[in-house]
């Protein structure tokens, strides 16, 4: 089985790019999703987190993450603690769905990590794709969610990777914005090469990676 890790920064297309290669049959572990699971409602992560960041609990028994956002995002010392919980469990989580997988018999599975290269999760692949569009196009989808603002955008963009860094380190690098259609053949493309592409890190060099743990975040 090969492992192909799936990056991108802020509002570049990763969740349209990832659904692509759902749609192509291969199977894609969400990391955001996962985290969402984990501080949801009876989620493994929530006593741990409650724990750390007294006043951040939703009264449905989960975790408020922009009351929990704001705790962390300009404190640097508080994010390298909740990662010290979330990233551990993530990693659990991405190892069952690796087994399940393997045992699947599927030949190619994708790691969708939103700061895969900035945590050293790249070690765990066997390939890297990253997702990028124009700064511009970029800045328009991101001012379009609920809550940003380009102050916000901009602290972002300066916690995560140069985009001419990500470029340089993957393998394969899939544009958006210049039309789906393009995208989507992009994608094909990359999936007929990635299963002919040697598997050499699962499970082996997956789990001493996971054992050596990630590089603290920069951010």
């Amino acid at each position: 089985m090969r492992i192909l890790g799936l990056t991108g920064s802020i509002a570049m297309g990763k969740s349209f790019a990832a659904s692509v290669f759902d749609g192509f049959g291969v199977p894609v572990f969400d990391a955001d999703a996962t985290v969402h699971r984990l501080l949801g409602p009876g989620g493994r992560a929530v006593a741990a987190v409650a724990a750390l960041f007294p006043g951040v609990t939703e009264d449905g028994g989960g975790i408020d993450r922009v009351r929990l956002g704001r705790r962390v995002f300009d404190d640097r010392p508080a994010l390298r603690r909740l990662e010290s919980v979330l990233h551990p469990l993530v990693r659990d989580c991405e190892r069952r769905f690796l087994e399940r997988c393997a045992r699947a018999g599927v030949p190619l599975a994708v790691l969708d990590v939103p700061l895969l290269l900035e945590t050293g999760g790249d070690r765990r692949t066997d390939r890297v794709a990253v997702v990028a569009c124009h700064p511009l196009l970029q800045e328009q989808r991101a001012l379009r969610r609920p809550g940003m603002t380009a102050e916000r955008l901009a602290a972002i963009r300066a916690a995560q990777m140069p985009e001419a860094e990500k470029r340089r380190r993957a393998h394969y690098v899939i544009p958006t914005g210049q039309g789906k259609g393009t995208t989507v053949a992009i994608i094909r493309r990359i999936v007929l090469e990635m299963r002919r592409v040697p598997p050499g890190v699962w499970p082996h060099r997956w789990f001493l990676n996971a054992k050596e743990g990630s590089r603290p975040h920069a951010a």
